[in-house]
């Protein structure tokens, strides 16, 4: 049913064969043929945690890959969130802002990195210096000065904006030690702070690490605490599963709907799953000529069986998007809101209204152009190629060709940076902020952003969310209801399905549970059972 780019296979074999040539007990094997098998293996290592999970490590740098060492408490921010999203202390042990919104203080705990180097506020401030000065989230911040005021560091903002302390929360935003850096600045080594120091690191497949007994959480690690963990990236979903099954893999990531279904009852590891505050959806082009009138982006949303590919794919109707933000996001979706329906007939009817008028192959065609459009999308999470294979189908049905392309996730943002990008499927976490607004402000500026709406025009929405970003009292419930119902009006991006993460727990080890924000695997809480 899809045109999959003709690489991806090769590619993904590729990839399986690279990681799996990194499991030291060597025994899972990739074939030519794309199927892997776990057969003949040996148990993992008695005292190394493995986790696997289909992200690379694309770079050290903090901006690349640095989710992977924050989920590995390798290094930390300087605060921490709960999950419920409430502020906790990270490498700051206490901050106020002054009355008037414009100077945050944080106070350091102090303590060493990795290598022994004591933890100072000018390392601290030279590590936020860096990522101000790069794309990323302190740039939504109007950020004049970051400076040392004694033990601590202060942050001085030239206008109000009060999810300041959250965007210190981001893996952008970790800290890493002086020695980290080459003379030019650039990242050569993660030396960080956390619970864990990295002993080996082989990009882009794998690291390895071990408890860093001077860290304040070693002291209450209980009576057999994990001291030794490994991290793999394994592209196939399947493989995972046979990992798990076959006793090589601690934690897993990211399965699918068969792998769920073949671990329901293991007696190898139990599943937990948690609902997040994440969305897949379709991000479109408005710029582009085909998609710019608002009548045929609400004509491909009528198309999507939401419910129907979260039964078929998901194994979960209850996760078909009736709306952008989806129940986990308590203060954000609004159950007021008309939700989004399937109507195939009022989707044809809205493509004729465009212009676009069928041609003898079925797909529509305006002055002399066929409405073919490329979807781009990636492996990193399973579900994806499968859903694009169905939004394929669905809007074949009213008249669009689509091509499905399936790439590298960086391929989405490079689009949208170079405007190439046509159609892109993307699973977008607003907890990955967790003050959503400024994940908001990324996407839905003035500009857009790499993972939201792209050559849409809309002033209203961008100003809602920077009176909701400066902190004003009295307005926000309202402000909140009025920019989901813009993005369910204009559609600047299409949501699909709401997510529900599902994590393979071996049965050796004991206290895992899954953070809704996605910053940490939280492995220096696991005791060997």
């Amino acid at each position: 049913m899809s045109q999959l780019n003709p690489a991806a296979p090769g590619r993904r074999r590729a990839l399986l064969a690279a990681a799996m040539s990194l499991l030291p007990w060597g025994a899972a094997c990739a074939h030519g043929d794309g199927s892997d098998h776990a057969h003949d293996v040996v148990a993992a290592a008695a005292d190394v945690l493995t986790v696997v999970g289909p992200w690379e490590m694309t770079g050290l740098d903090p901006s690349r890959a640095g989710y992977m060492f924050a989920r590995m408490e390798v290094v930390e921010t300087l605060l921490n969130v709960d999950d419920g999203g409430q502020l906790l202390p990270g490498l700051a042990s206490t901050w106020q802002v002054a009355p008037d919104g414009l100077q945050w203080r944080f106070t350091l705990r102090g303590g060493r990195y990795h290598d022994g180097a004591a933890i100072t506020p000018a390392s601290v401030i030279a590590c936020l210096r860096r990522a101000h000065a790069r794309p990323g989230v302190l740039r939504l911040a109007d950020i004049a000065e970051i400076a040392a005021q004694g033990e601590g560091i202060l942050i001085r903002l030239r206008r109000p904006f009060a999810p300041l302390p959250y965007l210190l929360t981001h893996y952008s935003t970790q800290i890493l030690a002086p020695g980290s850096f080459d003379a030019q600045g650039n990242v050569v080594a993660i030396v960080g702070s956390g619970a864990f120091r990295i002993v080996a690191l082989a990009l882009p497949q794998q690291f390895d690490v071990e408890r860093f007994d001077a860290h304040p959480d070693s002291a209450t690690a209980g009576a057999r605490p994990v001291r030794r963990a490994r991290y793999i990236s394994v592209a196939r979903a399947e493989t995972r599963t046979l990992l798990v099954r076959s006793g090589q893999a601690d934690l897993a990531f990211s399965l699918d709907p068969p792998s769920i279904r073949a671990l329901q009852h293991s007696p190898k590891a139990a599943l937990i799953s948690a609902m997040l505050p994440r969305t897949t959806f379709i991000k479109l082009n408005a710029g582009h000529p085909f998609l710019a009138d608002v009548r045929v982006r609400r004509a491909i949303s009528l198309c999507v069986e939401r419910q129907g590919i979260a039964r078929a794919l998901l194994r979960d109707p209850d996760l078909g998007a009736t709306q952008l933000f989806p129940p986990s996001m308590a203060l954000w979706h609004d159950a007021a809101l008309p939700p989004l329906r399937t109507d195939p007939e009022q989707a044809r009817r809205l493509l004729e209204e465009a212009g676009w008028r069928p041609g003898s192959d079925g797909i529509r065609r305006r002055d002399g152009r066929r409405f073919e459009l490329n979807l781009t999308t990636f492996v990193d999470r399973p579900e994806l190629p499968l859903i694009a294979a169905a939004l394929q189908e669905e809007m074949r049905q009213i008249g669009i060709a689509v091509r499905v392309v399936i790439g590298n996730s960086g391929d989405i943002p490079a689009g949208h940076r170079s405007g190439a990008l046509q159609m892109g499927l993307a699973a977008r976490n607003f907890g990955n902020l967790p003050d959503p607004v400024a994940t908001l402000l990324q996407d839905f500026g003035p500009d857009g952003g790499d993972w939201g709406a792209m050559g849409w025009r809309n002033a209203e929405t961008p100003a809602l969310l920077a009176r909701l970003a400066a902190g004003e009292s009295g307005v926000a419930a309202a402000d909140r209801a009025r920019v989901a119902a813009v993005l369910q009006s204009e559609l600047p991006v299409i949501p699909v399905v709401w997510y529900r993460q599902t994590c393979a727990v071996s049965r050796r080890i004991a206290g895992a549970d899954i953070d809704p924000f996605e910053r940490s695997y939280r492995i220096s809480r696991l005791q060997w059972t």
